[in-house]
């Protein structure tokens, strides 16, 4: 499926069943890149796509993730567990490690992605990580 035919689904999803979801942003580009189509993002979704057959993961595009300076972006979820915000994402080689970040998340039994074993992109490229929402800090 490409980034058209998967933008012009309703839900904007690749329906699999899972429960640990990617979201690419599409609209992603460089400040120096033209304004029109197609943007390294849309590349970016693409590529995600096939990366994600079969493994589980879930895809789903959106139109900005607000992180301009540091496209291509996307960020990894999963429910009961932390949100990550990754960018600086190449289209051409990151798709794969976005994928495995979110197979990491999805075995996590306490909802983080481990430093350990996280493919490079995402350990250099991480923007910011979100807890989840109804997350209480613990005292020591």
């Amino acid at each position: 499926m490409t980034v058209t035919e998967f933008s012009k689904r309703e839900d904007g999803l690749a329906h699999n069943g899972a429960a640990t979801v990617i979201y690419v942003c599409i609209t992603c580009r460089q400040p120096d890149d033209p304004e029109g189509w197609p943007r390294p993002g849309a590349a970016f979704a693409e590529a995600t796509l096939r990366a994600a057959a079969d493994s589980g993961i879930d895809v789903r595009t959106l139109r900005c993730l607000a992180n301009c300076k540091r496209g291509c972006s996307a960020a990894v979820r999963r429910a009961d567990a932390w949100t990550y915000v990754f960018g600086h994402l190449d289209p051409a080689t990151d798709a794969a490690a976005l994928v495995e970040g979110a197979q990491l998340i999805a075995r996590s039994a306490d909802g983080l992605m481990p430093w350990r074993g996280r493919p490079e992109p995402l350990k250099r490229g991480l923007i910011a990580r979100v807890p989840p929402i109804d997350f209480q800090e613990q005292s020591e």
